[in-house]
């Protein structure tokens, strides 16, 4: 349902014209504080359609766009057919990026009959995808404040002005999302007022989403709308493409819909998941998933190229060794080198708010560096992507007399860390960690030395953020963190 501009338009239009308030509809194509995806050319188009009295068939709809101050953007257009059988469309072609924009649609020379559509924009859409961490299960504390400019389609499938927490499952319109009742059966929450004041009282759901479409936003002045579709807790196995006929019955499914119902194409995908993976039965498939999981997204959204930024997983709090964990990590490390228009970003030198789930501060950080990445690598014509690199990654190793020199390139600017540099292990060719690292200095811009205190062992492999929770803190002067990484092979 269309709201009116305002109660006092409202009560004008019902005591000019009684009848005619009732005899337009828009019913589809544009609702208030919808984000439209605009083409490669910058521009959206707005397909609109609805009913009308049929006293009017035979005319002809009118529609047009005002600015935010008032200001016709395009003026009267008359649609290109006439009212037939009580039904009218009219399309609205060529928008341009930016808004707030309000849209008008009325009969053509009934100006009481005016229908009016407020907060509509032209922008990004992005996809919100993976388990817990994007879901967002940060302290609500000194959360990302809104932007006008950024938006989300929320879960329930209703567009509003981006807030955390962006992710609320139990109202979802998909029922992969829904809790399941006493019979097993997924259910969709039935709000009452106790259960939704503790819902709105509740203290975890920040994530990582909102500050980087802000962070996006002041980069780039692009408005941005958000499409959460995460679900804590959940396996490649449980996102697999293979699902997609189920619909709403599946994550992929669902996702797949919700992209279809903001208009079939978006900017990109926003994704952060792994953490179930790492485990002796699913960590062998991890990367053929992931990189099937990718091509299933850029076949159904019919975009070759579709951007796909992912986080590499951070630390758990939770012993074990943690072999399996570090090899999720290195497949994502590895998989930005395999698959094309992709790129990491890492949580291992982050904070937590609990064992496993990023701190609120830090969603900001990690945020702001997918927000980095992302206008490096789409918007290069901003100011603040000229010369910038998507952070640390390591080259090699190579034994130099009683050190190891670890070269790294994507440097911006140089490598820091806070305190003394942390993260770096030696491995035997078993895997086992052997102490032999006393010293790690910087040496120059792109350069780390590790000083020994004895002679290495054949078939010696480096690491970086071995085991679930490492004390790792080497970053760029733009804190692009330097990923978890190894066995890297540590030339003689």
């Amino acid at each position: 349902m269309i709201r009116l501009r305002s109660a006092a338009l409202a009560a004008s239009l019902v005591l000019s014209a009684p009848s005619w308030a009732q005899d337009l509809t828009v019913l589809t194509g544009a609702v208030e504080h919808q984000i439209f995806q605009r083409s490669p050319q910058g521009r959206a188009d707005m397909k609109l359609a609805g009913n009308a009295a049929v006293k009017f068939n035979g005319r002809y709809v009118e529609v047009r766009i005002l600015k935010k101050d008032g200001d016709p953007l395009m003026d009267w257009n008359p649609s290109a057919e006439k009212i037939k059988v009580g039904k009218w469309l009219a399309d609205l072609k060529g928008v341009p990026v930016g808004g707030p924009f309000k849209v008008e649609a009325r009969v053509s020379g009934v100006p009481t009959s005016v229908q009016a559509i407020d907060d509509l924009w032209v922008g990004d859409l992005w996809v919100l995808a993976g388990q817990s961490n994007m879901e967002g299960v940060g302290n609500l504390v000194d959360t990302q404040a809104p932007v006008e400019a950024v938006h989300t389609f929320d879960m329930a499938d209703n567009w509003a002005i981006a807030q955390d927490p962006l992710h609320r499952l139990r109202s979802s319109a998909d029922p992969v999302h829904w809790v399941k009742n006493e019979k097993g059966d997924p259910e969709r929450w039935t709000v009452q007022r106790e259960d939704e004041e503790l819902y709105n009282r509740r203290r975890k759901g920040a994530g990582l989403a909102l500050p980087f479409a802000v962070e996006l936003y002041r980069r780039t002045g692009v408005p941005i709308g958000l499409v959460p579709c995460a679900h804590g807790g959940t396996s490649m196995d449980q996102w697999s493409p293979a699902e997609k006929a189920k619909g709403g019955g599946s994550l992929y499914g669902a996702t797949v819909r919700r992209i279809a119902a903001v208009g079939g194409k978006v900017k990109g995908v926003l994704w952060y998941q792994g953490e179930s993976d790492a485990n002796e039965k699913a960590v062998g498939s991890f990367a053929a998933k992931f990189e099937a999981l990718v091509a299933a997204f850029r076949a159904d959204a019919g975009q070759a190229d579709l951007p796909f930024y992912y986080v590499q997983i951070g630390r758990f709090i939770n012993g074990g060794s943690g072999a399996t964990w570090n090899q999720i990590q290195e497949a994502q490390r590895l998989a930005e080198t395999k698959i094309p228009n992709t790129g990491m970003v890492t949580a291992v030198d982050l904070t937590l708010d609990d064992p496993i789930h990023v701190a609120t501060p830090d969603l900001k950080r990690l945020g702001r560096r997918m927000a980095m990445l992302a206008t490096h690598n789409l918007f290069p014509d901003v100011k603040e992507s000229v010369g910038f690199k998507k952070g640390p990654r390591p080259v090699s190793a190579k034994l130099n007399g009683d050190s190891v020199t670890v070269k790294f390139s994507e440097i911006n600017g140089q490598l820091i860390s806070e305190g003394r540099i942390s993260g770096f292990s030696i491995h035997d060719a078993k895997g086992d960690l052997i102490p032999m690292i006393y010293k790690a200095r910087f040496d120059g811009n792109d350069t780390i030395q590790l000083d020994l205190i004895a002679k290495l062992p054949a078939g010696s492999t480096l690491r970086y953020g071995a085991g679930k929770d490492p004390y790792c803190n080497v970053r760029d002067t733009s804190d692009m963190a330097l990923p978890a990484f190894g066995p890297l092979p540590i030339a003689p």
